[in-house]
């Protein structure tokens, strides 16, 4: 989680008023903690119910399967936290896995071409999306959505019923996907690098954190001078970007690829993020918990496909899922909603200012509303 420390917390300060802090530090990193145990018991379960399932060559095909997810489910946090939703990844994915796939069929261009223009790609979706609704303010969710249709039928018009062949593509885009280093597949590799480089930048940065600072209060931020439109613009590049390069990954993991490829996974991608506790309100959430609800989705699809579950249930179980995380988050917003009002309370008391100061020496977390200041000067 996101913490934004204005000077650290004296050992032993605050009695009942560091209770609720300590209430909300836990609450809030429980949220990731608890998709992480869920994973490991789900997966001790299956493991159980059937040893192969933990085979070397299964938990390979789980993390290929979820890389791309995880990578879309990373760029979507990224909107998402400003109060946005990007729903044209899916089509972005099936777009530059198509437009790539024909780029370099039949001929010996190098992976990094492919990878350039699938990003290229990515980047021009997103930066119409970006613009349509930061600067035009149309709502994000009619704009994404009708990006969703023009895209998808942008390629199908490209496609024109072909399809692209595995045995057309270049040996260097097809390594991509099936080779490593020491034993690792090169896309999990990826997408840890992408999520890791996207986390510290979130966590570390002003700029970062103004991303929460817009989902937690816009007119807040608007206030401290917080450059919104271009920080919800920059979202959806970065979305747009790791589509596209969840694209050319998709071609390189698959080789064989038609004009709907990745149909429908825009709602898989706001399911695993909203499972990983990025609130779908904004201003709350990390990349590492989108990840880890990404994975999450990945397994429980591999262990109904072991247990033999009908594929209707798959889908069914998924949006039983989304709707146990939604209602958990609201559940746990509303509690550390109270935490902080009766944190404030005790410490107006405590220290004879009004109850809607904190004193300082205290910290504020991520799942606290981000005030006018804390958007830009805090930060």
């Amino acid at each position: 989680m996101t913490v934004l420390t204005r000077t650290p917390a004296r050992p032993g300060q605050g009695g009942a008023a560091g209770g609720g802090r300590r209430l909300v530090e836990v609450v809030l990193r429980a949220r990731e903690l608890s998709i992480l145990g869920a994973l490991v018991v789900l997966v001790a379960g299956t493991a159980i119910a059937n040893p192969r399932f933990l085979s070397g060559q299964g938990v390979t095909d789980i993390f290929l399967n979820a890389s791309i997810l995880v990578l879309l489910a990373v760029g979507q946090s990224v909107v998402v936290v400003t109060r946005n939703i990007d729903l044209s990844v899916g089509s972005v994915v099936g777009l530059v896995a198509f437009t790539a796939g024909k780029f370099a069929s039949g001929s010996d261009r190098h992976v990094a071409a492919v990878l350039v223009l699938g990003v290229l790609i990515g980047l021009a979706c997103g930066l119409v999306n970006g613009l349509l609704v930061s600067f035009c303010r149309v709502p994000s969710l009619v704009v994404t959505l009708g990006t969703l249709y023009v895209i998808q039928g942008l390629d199908y018009r490209i496609a024109q019923g072909e399809q692209i062949s595995a045995a057309d593509l270049p040996a260097s885009v097809l390594a991509l996907g099936n080779d490593g280093i020491l034993g690792i597949p090169y896309l999990p590799i990826i997408t840890v690098a992408v999520m890791l480089a996207v986390g510290y930048y979130l966590r570390s940065y002003s700029s970062g954190r103004e991303f929460y600072a817009i989902g937690s209060s816009p007119e807040a931020a608007m206030l401290a001078g917080v450059p919104i439109r271009r920080r919800v613009l920059t979202a959806y590049l970065v979305s747009g970007g790791l589509a596209g390069l969840a694209g050319v990954l998709w071609l390189a993991r698959f080789g064989t690829v038609v004009a709907d490829a990745a149909h429908g996974w825009e709602l898989k991608v706001v399911a695993a993020v909203v499972v990983g506790g990025v609130a779908i309100t904004g201003g709350v959430g990390t990349v590492y918990g989108a990840a880890l609800g990404a994975l999450l989705l990945t397994t429980i699809g591999s262990v109904l496909v072991v247990l033999k579950v009908n594929s209707f249930w798959q889908e069914a179980i998924t949006g039983v899922l989304l709707l146990l995380a939604i209602s958990v988050d609201r559940l746990l917003a509303l509690r550390v909603t109270r935490a902080l009002k009766q944190r404030s309370l005790e410490s107006a008391a405590r220290h004879g200012v009004p109850g809607n100061e904190v004193p300082a020496g205290e910290e504020v977390t991520a799942g606290e509303e981000v005030t006018a200041d804390e958007g830009r000067g805090r930060a």
